[in-house]
Order: structure tokens, then sequence, then C-alpha cells
């Protein structure tokens, strides 16, 4: 009876016990960035944070972690206490740097809890005012008469510049040369002195250039034009939607975090992405806002993974 007794003053103090639990969140909220500040990486967690902050009553902090690509940062949050405090905002290198890394420290899907999704944008496929073509079929045509003798920048092994450049090449049927740079900035530049014939890049990287007319933008890796560059022909536009490449941003949190933080935090960002600011800020930025459940984001994520690896394997791209 005493045992009895004992368990029924116990069951009626739980109700007391959840009540007094803090609701999320309750301290301040870290966001890590795996690259150094000026980034649109960087960008975006600063300006999301912010407007977080706002929106939860807490603090937001944003911790640079720029080291290998973004692996630290990644593994610094697949390491952290699954309780919503410490997230990591990332971009479209996470899933192809995870196609052709062997030796990282986390599953880029079982990891983490996909968050959600805050914008996307096109690459620009461009050349150098040297080289004589104005238009992508151009370009196609002296490719296939011409087997690697075209070459391309890219801002190293495995980035999304090359995977892009390689989709390219293939649904057109061309053979080029591929030139990796430590960095976008530098392969720009030998794009503009006619060092190097093509890029595909972010439009952050190229349209300011394109615009003034130091390179010519041929097309966006998309299936439709894009607001971004309305001016600018899409890859669908010449039959090659099939290698259409989007950059994309999100949040993500360790695996195993509560699901109602997760979508208190979901809920939180797609609200923020929402509003007419936000649009017009990630247009500045050559992006969109793009609003995702956690379900849709992981399941984007794995599609990702699953096409990067296929173009590595294809391309036989390897981590360097």
């Amino acid at each position: 009876m005493k045992k009895i007794i004992k368990l029924l003053c116990l069951a009626s103090l739980l109700p007391a016990t959840l009540m007094a639990q803090p609701s999320f969140p309750s301290k301040p909220i870290t966001l890590l960035v795996g690259s150094a500040p000026g980034g649109s990486n960087d960008i975006f967690a600063r300006t999301i944070g912010k407007h977080m902050q706002d929106v939860l009553g807490v603090s937001v902090v944003v911790e640079n972690k720029p080291a290998s690509g973004g692996v630290l940062a990644n593994t610094l949050v697949a390491k952290a206490p699954a309780d919503g405090y410490t997230l990591v905002v990332l971009s479209s290198t996470f899933t192809t740097g995870a196609a052709v890394r062997n030796n990282l420290q986390y599953d880029a899907v079982k990891s983490f809890a996909p968050v959600s999704m805050l914008a996307k944008g096109p690459l620009l496929i461009t050349v150098g005012n040297n080289t004589p073509f104005k238009t992508l079929p151009e370009l196609v045509t002296f490719a296939k008469a011409n087997p690697g003798k075209l070459n391309f920048g890219t801002s190293g092994v495995g980035s999304i510049n090359q995977f892009a450049s390689e989709i390219f090449s293939d649904v057109a049927k061309i053979k080029m040369t591929h030139v990796p740079y430590k960095g976008m900035g530098p392969a720009v530049n030998d794009l503009m002195s006619g060092q190097i014939d093509m890029i595909i890049a972010s439009a952050p990287s190229l349209l300011n250039h394109v615009n003034n007319e130091k390179i010519r933008g041929l097309a966006v890796t998309t299936a439709k034009r894009s607001e971004i560059a309305p001016k600018i022909p899409a890859l669908g536009e010449y039959g090659y939607s099939a290698g259409a490449v989007d950059l994309w941003w999100g949040v993500l949190a360790p695996a195993g975090t509560p699901e109602n933080v997760v979508q208190k935090l979901n809920t939180t960002i797609n609200k923020i992405i929402g509003s007419d600011d936000m649009k017009a800020f990630f247009l500045k930025q050559g992006a969109s806002p793009v609003a995702m459940s956690p379900t849709e984001f992981s399941q984007y994520i794995s599609n990702e993974l699953a096409r990067w690896k296929r173009v590595a394997a294809a391309a036989n791209i390897q981590a360097e």
C-alpha cells in the first residue's frame, strides 16, 4: 500500500515538473558558419540570426569556423547536444563535399536534422570576352569539334562549380579541361584576362562582371529564366534542362533534436524569409527565398547527395 501511495504521489507531481521545464528557446542560439565573414553563408546567417532574435526573444550568435570547406562547422554541429541551440548555416558545398570525401566525421544524412532551406539561386555560365562565343550553342558547337580544347575554371576540386560544369558537359555531350583554383576570385580574374575560357559560378561571383561587360553571360543553370538575371537565357531554353543546377542555402541541427524544436525553428525561419523585405535582400545576393518543411528539406538533401555521387563517379571527381 505504501508503495502504491508513493507512486501516486510521484504521478501527481509529474505535470508540475513538465510545466516547470523551460520552453524552447530559453537561452542563446548559436549559428555556426563554415566560412570566413563576408561570404554568402555568413551574410545569410547574420541576417537570419538578427530576425530570429526579434521573433524568438533570445540572442542569436554567429560563429565563423572557416576550415576544410565547412567541414569543421558541420562536425561541431553533428557532435553538439541535440537541443536546438547549436545550428549550422550551410550551402550546396555540404552535399558536393560529402559526395567525394570518405574521411568525414559525420554522415551528411544521418548526423543532422534538417531545419529549413533558406534560399536558392542559379549559377551563371560565362565566357571571357576574348572568346568568339556570343551564345551557348556557339560554345557547344566549338567544343564538340575540338574535344578538350576549351577549359573551365572552378574554385577547387569537388566544388559546386566543378560539379555544375561536369553536368553541363555531360548533357551537352562535350569534353572540356578542368582548371581548379584555390577560390573563385583568382579564377574570375583569369577569365577576364583571357587565361581560361569559361566559368560556371554563382550570380554574386559573376553577375556584376557580366553587367559591366567584362565577361559574357551565356546562360543560367536553370530550366527557366531566373529573376536574378532575367536577360540571360536558361539552360532549358536550349534543351539542357537535365543539366539544371541550383545553389542552395539552409539550416541544420544535430540529429536527435526534438521534433517540436525543429518545427518551431522551421516555422520561425519560414516566416522570416517570407517577408517582402527578405525577398528583396535575397535578390540582391543573387538568390530567392524558398520555404520547405523539415521533411521536404531532408528529402532534398538526400536527393542532392545521391545526384552528386553519381556525377562524381561518372566524371571521376575525387577529393584532393
